[in-house]
């Protein structure tokens, strides 16, 4: 019997301090029973498993340099809060794994990216309110650095680390 392949996620690798930052936050205001995920960029949500193309693609754009994106506010997303990020570096990259990619891509992946990390979800609009104000008190922005990128397997729900691209 034949079963479908596994979709793949494509995140952006954080440098280690960012990506701890990031994580503590999650642990601390994510419903514990609906947090089995660390923080993470998204870039695309459902590639195509055993397709030789995006490795191929993945392994040729990340021969550029490491680089920086700013971290500029703190957003309300509905029954959560997420930290925005910009990056003209970043929506160019996505822009040029769109083009290679489009005829594998849902209508999600096909938008304009909209960097974010989230670090609560799954509450009432009310806390996710309440955290987002408590946390902009003393928000400022910051830079992280996008080392490179992960592609994770989606097992409705989890992922599974599949491979990483460090850019040089």
């Amino acid at each position: 019997m034949n079963e479908e392949p596994i979709p793949l996620i494509l995140t952006v690798k954080l440098d280690p301090s960012s990506q701890s930052y990031f994580n503590e936050l999650r642990k601390t205001h994510f419903p514990p029973e609906k947090n089995y995920l660390d923080a993470h960029l998204s870039l695309f949500h459902q590639l195509p498993a055993n397709e030789p193309l995006i490795d191929q693609t993945l392994e040729e754009i990340t021969q550029k340099e490491k680089f920086d994106m700013e971290v500029t506010d703190i957003k309300v997303i509905g029954r959560g809060v997420a930290f925005r990020v910009e990056s003209p570096a970043l929506i160019t990259l996505n822009k040029q794994l769109q083009k290679a990619w489009k005829a594998y891509l849902i209508p999600q992946d096909l938008q304009g990216l909209w960097p974010h990390v989230t670090i609560q979800n799954k509450v009432s609009p009310q806390e996710a309110r309440q955290l987002a104000d408590q946390l902009k008190e003393t928000f400022e922005p910051f830079s992280i650095t996008a080392q490179g990128l992960i592609l994770w397997e989606y097992h409705q729900g989890p992922w599974q680390y599949l491979k990483e691209f460090s850019f040089k």
